[in-house]
């Protein structure tokens, strides 16, 4: 009857093993597979910000560019005035020239600041999907530590409590990779 006890606790204990280490492989390589997508949308990211970046200082240039040439029709038309009256021809000639390309830089201005919009919108897409894989690698690193400890300990309901966050890792990998629009807001924000 020992015999029979023993047999059964290594059976209870071989058995616990097995299902941690079948749950920490399972686990570990839904993990890998969504770091390999979270670092590809992190380096979206960052082109997404570079892309910003780039067309905010593009806006910034034709909006010095529109200023300067407003300044200067400004100036042509102010020293115009005091020419005499067949001379003002070439001056209204070059105030023309100057306020086409003011209206040139505004219409451009405009443009570029809507690129720098849209660079934004994109960077903040990607950002709700990268909040996606950084929840599910919190929570299978936390689910696989705690898996260890179970096994450690030989305790069930510590292999139970184990597959909370697994399981909820497990799905916010698989949100992020299906874009689903899924998102834990409060618990991105305490973690950010």
């Amino acid at each position: 009857m020992e015999v029979n006890a023993i047999e059964s606790g290594e059976s209870r204990i071989s058995r616990l093993n097995a299902t941690v280490a079948v749950s920490v492989a399972i686990l570990s390589t839904v993990m890998g597979i969504a770091k390999i997508k979270d670092d590809n949308i992190v380096q979206a990211m960052q082109q997404a910000q570079a892309d910003r970046v780039d067309h905010w200082n593009y806006y910034q240039a034709r909006n010095l560019r529109e200023e300067i040439a407003r300044a200067t029709v400004a100036q042509l038309r102010l020293q115009a005035a005091d020419r005499p009256p067949q001379q003002r021809a070439e001056w209204q000639a070059e105030i023309d020239r100057y306020e086409k390309l003011a209206a040139d830089q505004a219409q451009k201005k405009g443009d570029v600041l809507r690129q720098s919009q849209q660079d934004q919108k994109n960077y903040d897409a990607l950002n709700f999907r990268d909040d996606q894989f950084d929840l599910a690698d919190a929570g299978i690193s936390v689910a696989i530590a705690l898996l260890a400890v179970a096994s450690l300990t030989q305790a069930w309901w510590l292999y139970g409590l184990a597959m909370v966050p697994g399981l909820f890792g497990s799905f916010m990998a698989i949100a992020g990779l299906a874009g689903w629009q899924v998102h834990p807001q409060t618990l991105a924000g305490w973690l950010s």
